[in-house]
C-alpha cells in the first residue's frame, strides 16, 4: 500500500518525510512533516552542564533545556533546599536559573526538575565560584605624531585555575593580529 508505520516514537523521529512513487511512466514525490506534540521531559540530548563556573560577585545563568511537549513546569533545588524567586535568585520561564551577586555560599549541587502531563525528569550540575577577572592596569590615552609608534598596556588579575585571553579592539572592531601584523604587534609580559 505504500504505507509507513512507526512505533514508540521519539523526538528523533520528527522531521520531513518524503514518499516517492515511480513506475515506467515517471516519478512523483509527496512530502509530510511529522511533529512530536506530546512527550515527557528528557535531558538525554541536552543535559545540564556538570560543572558551572561563576565569578565572585557576578551573575550566573544555569540553563535547563529538556525536550518536552507540552512545555514543562520548572522547579529548582540546591542540595535538598527548594529554590524560589527572590532578590538574588530568579527562575526564568524557559527553565533557566539566574543568581546575582554570587558568593561562596552559592556553591553546590543544583538540580532542575521539569514536569508536564506526560511525565517528569531532572538533571544536576555543580556550581563552583572563581575569582572575578579585573583590569589592574588599563590602557592610557596616548597622543602621538603621525608616523611614530605607540604602546598601550593592559594588565588583569584573574583566577589562577582559569586561562586569560586579551582581546584588543579598535572602534568596536576586534583587531586580527595575524592579518594586521605589519601594523599591530602583541607583546606578552610574564
Amino acid at each position: 500500500k505504500g504505507e509507513l508505520r512507526m512505533q514508540s516514537l521519539t523526538f528523533d523521529d520528527a522531521g520531513m518525510y518524503q514518499c516517492i512513487a515511480e513506475n515506467d511512466h515517471g516519478i512523483i514525490y509527496a512530502n509530510a512533516e511529522l511533529k512530536i506534540v506530546a512527550s515527557p521531559p528528557t535531558f538525554e540530548l541536552n543535559p545540564m552542564k556538570k560543572k558551572i563556573l561563576a565569578a565572585k560577585g557576578g551573575r550566573v545563568i544555569i540553563e535547563c533545556k529538556p525536550k518536552a511537549a507540552p512545555k514543562p513546569k520548572f522547579s529548582w533545588s540546591k542540595g535538598t533546599e527548594l529554590l524560589v524567586n527572590g532578590s538574588r535568585i530568579r527562575i526564568w520561564d524557559d527553565g533557566s536559573l539566574e543568581i546575582i551577586n554570587v558568593t561562596k555560599l552559592d556553591e553546590g549541587r543544583y538540580t532542575c526538575f521539569a514536569e508536564n502531563n506526560r511525565g517528569k525528569a531532572n538533571s544536576t550540575g555543580v556550581l563552583e565560584m572563581t575569582e572575578a577577572t579585573r583590569i589592574t592596569l588599563a590602557p592610557l590615552n596616548v597622543d602621538v605624531t603621525v608616523g611614530e609608534n605607540a604602546t598601550m598596556q593592559c594588565i588583569a588579575s584573574h583566577d589562577p585555575t582559569l586561562d586569560l585571553t586579551f582581546i584588543w579592539s579598535l572602534n568596536g572592531f576586534v583587531i586580527d593580529f595575524e592579518k594586521e601584523h605589519e601594523h599591530y604587534e602583541r607583546n606578552f609580559m610574564v
